[in-house]
């Protein structure tokens, strides 16, 4: 038995030192303060490592771009070695140069001059096609053509706008003759197509990159996304080709950080969640007094609740001990709720001759596979008297979602047993009663049946006692009267045997059936009716039918009455139209047998009303033919219904399912 809990003194709320509240509180502030620095921290920390990382990146990229500028003076000094030394022709130059821009798409023109200084050739032809600044002309830049001759090495000219919105820069490379100029090498490279190929997609996917003229002037920008506005930034000088040009890289802004935010909001959340904790830890322990009352008078209703029961409760632990029963059951069985609690099987209401069935029971309800409708076991009393029950179990589960036993709710079914074993009496007693009621309606036509062949037989030994008198007979002529005889004697044996077999009276016994043998025995006991009614029966039966497992008389029964309510229904009809059909065939695990009519059909009115008890539409019916019909097919677990006949009339269909359980 669990502790009784006890109940919190109301007083000690009133009396708390003011600090028992307010040092939480301000743990909780200081642990805001504390977060919001750890974040700044964070962030400040965030922003270095972008920022070192920018610079790094920055300095790669100028290293690349002068690495590519280098190369072209390389390779202009190459041509202008080639062309002082009469190795390089203008039929020679093109092909050189074309490999050349193709390589290098951001050298757009090579443009080869003498000393003078004029063109000796431009590759792609057309000196100015390029250019609007600088190089117009057919004349280089006096200023840059100057500083390259008179230095004697490579010299880039100030950047000038281009044609496309672009802008150029020249790269004049001057080769000596002796002290005297031999050629300048002028190369038109665009700085646009010159970060377009040398910076690389996965520093334009970070960064910005631009190429700003000391006026502040964009000559040139790679970006794979649209600019945002960022204060991470880094210049650094671009020399060459120098003029105050500068490459400045913008770090687009960063996406916030999710996990931190995250791991952020959850802290605050908590803080507020502990904050908002304390302050309805106060209205909680009031609450919760006030919930022990209410408990109190709880346990007290449920307790007068159980003791008003009639149905026996009775719990078991998960080794079947019993933990708790209410008075109902104790009332039931006899023995007190001292005696019971506590026990192990086997228990002293079981009884002894069912005491290895009750076993299985318990151990399979402790093994959890106890049945949803209940399981009925005999229980014994403790004077010995023998009682039915039918137990329900439900697992008992705790407050904390653990099984600690089964709860068990008993229920004496004596008393219904005995009720349904007399309607189940009383049911055969009306089957036997409609069957009786059936032959009677039936005498007459089963009456002139079996005159005939009492009538035959008669005449038959009137005629061999003749032809022995007057002693003029052969011998085959008696034998063929004496056998002519013999077939009226077992035609009228057997009309006899049919009703005897169907009239007596017999407990339900389902036996294996052949359905074909049981309606041609309903048809020969209806015949003669259907003859004196001017109605014709056909059978259609299928051959090779699975076996049924069935009381013959029942199902008989039940087809023999559908068969009269179809001659009852053609009554009216043209003579020609009196046609009965009965059908069998094989239904999946089932077989169905049929029979149709072609009378009036059933209105919707007395559809829903046909299988009623005590609802006729004869004048002397007595409304329990269908109903009957219907109890005995799903006494077998099978059905009846019936449809609209597409030959006009109605089809009633009987199912039968081969194996019943």
């Amino acid at each position: 038995m669990r502790a009784p809990i006890r109940p919190l003194d109301p007083a000690a709320l009133s009396t708390t030192p003011w600090w028992y509240w307010a040092v939480p509180r301000v743990a909780l502030a200081l642990v805001f303060v504390t977060v919001a620095a750890l974040l700044w921290l964070l962030h400040r920390a965030e922003l270095d490592d972008q920022r070192e990382e920018l610079i790094s990146d920055v300095l790669w990229v100028e290293q690349d771009l002068r690495f590519h500028l280098t190369k072209a003076v390389d390779v202009l000094d190459e041509l202008g070695r080639d062309a002082a030394d009469g190795r390089l022709t203008t039929e020679s130059m093109e092909p050189r140069v074309r490999l050349l821009m193709r390589n290098n798409p951001w050298l757009v023109q090579v443009i080869w001059y003498d000393a003078i200084p004029a063109i000796v050739a431009a590759i792609p032809p057309g000196v100015g096609e390029f250019a609007v600044g600088e190089s117009a002309g057919t004349v280089p830049s006096v200023e840059t053509f100057g500083f390259a001759r008179s230095l004697g090495k490579a010299v880039f000219s100030a950047p000038y706008a281009a044609v496309n919105q672009d802008h150029h820069v020249e790269l004049h490379v001057p080769q000596f003759r002796g002290a005297r100029l031999a050629n300048m090498m002028v190369g038109m490279i665009s700085l646009g197509a010159l970060l377009k190929e040398a910076v690389p997609w996965w520093y334009a996917e970070k960064y910005r990159l631009q190429v700003i003229d000391d006026n502040g002037l964009v000559l040139a920008s790679k970006s794979k996304v649209e600019a945002r506005s960022s204060s991470l930034s880094y210049e650094v000088t671009f020399d060459p080709p120098g003029r105050g040009l500068i490459l400045q890289s913008t770090a687009y802004r960063t996406e916030t950080n999710l996990l931190r935010n995250l791991l952020a909001t959850a802290i605050i959340a908590l803080a507020l969640a502990v904050l908002a904790s304390l302050w309805a830890l106060r209205r909680h322990v009031q609450r919760r007094l006030a919930a022990e009352s209410a408990l109190r008078e709880e346990h007290a209703f449920r307790t007068a609740m159980e003791d008003s029961l009639l149905t026996g409760l009775r719990a078991r632990d998960l080794q079947g001990r019993i933990t708790y029963v209410n008075p109902a059951f104790c009332r039931m069985v006899g023995w007190s709720r001292q005696e019971l609690v506590g026990r192990a099987p086997p228990m002293p209401y079981w009884a002894p001759e069912e005491i290895e069935v009750t076993r299985k029971v318990h151990d399979s309800i402790l093994a959890g596979i106890a049945p949803r409708e209940g399981v009925e076991v005999k229980f014994m009393r403790r004077g010995g008297e023998r009682f039915d029950a039918l137990v329900y179990e439900a697992p008992l589960i705790d407050a904390r979602g653990r099984q600690t036993g089964w709860m068990g709710s008993v229920l004496d079914i004596t008393e219904r047993k005995r009720a349904e074993e007399m309607a189940r009496r009383q049911q055969e007693q009306l089957q036997f009663t409609s069957r009786l009621v059936t032959m009677g309606e039936m005498a007459s036509s089963l009456a002139h049946e079996i005159n005939q062949p009492l009538s035959a037989i008669a005449s038959y030994n009137t005629g061999c006692l003749n032809k022995l008198e007057s002693g003029d007979f052969t011998r085959e002529e008696l034998m063929r009267a004496l056998a002519k005889l013999g077939t009226q004697a077992q035609r009228a044996g057997q009309i006899i045997r049919r009703i005897y077999d169907f009239v007596r009276r017999s407990e339900p016994k389902h036996t294996v059936c052949d359905l074909n043998a049981i309606v041609e025995d309903a048809v020969g006991l209806i015949e003669p009716e259907a003859r004196k009614n001017g109605i014709r029966i056909r059978t259609d039966l299928v051959s090779s039918l699975p076996a049924l497992l069935a009381d013959r008389v029942m199902v008989e029964q039940v087809i023999l009455n559908l068969m009269r309510n179809g001659m009852e229904a053609m009554r009216d009809m043209a003579i020609q139209q009196r046609v009965m059909t009965i059908r069998t065939a094989a239904h999946g695990s089932a077989v169905i047998v049929s029979v149709s009519d072609q009378g009036r059909g059933i209105s919707a009115e007395i559809a829903d009303k046909l299988f009623a008890p005590f609802f006729t539409t004869k004048e002397e019916g007595m409304g329990m033919g269908l109903n009957i019909c219907r109890s005995i097919a799903e006494a077998h677990k099978g059905r009846l219904w019936f449809e609209p006949n597409p030959a006009g009339g109605t089809t009633f269909q009987f199912l039968l399912p081969l194996e019943q359980p």
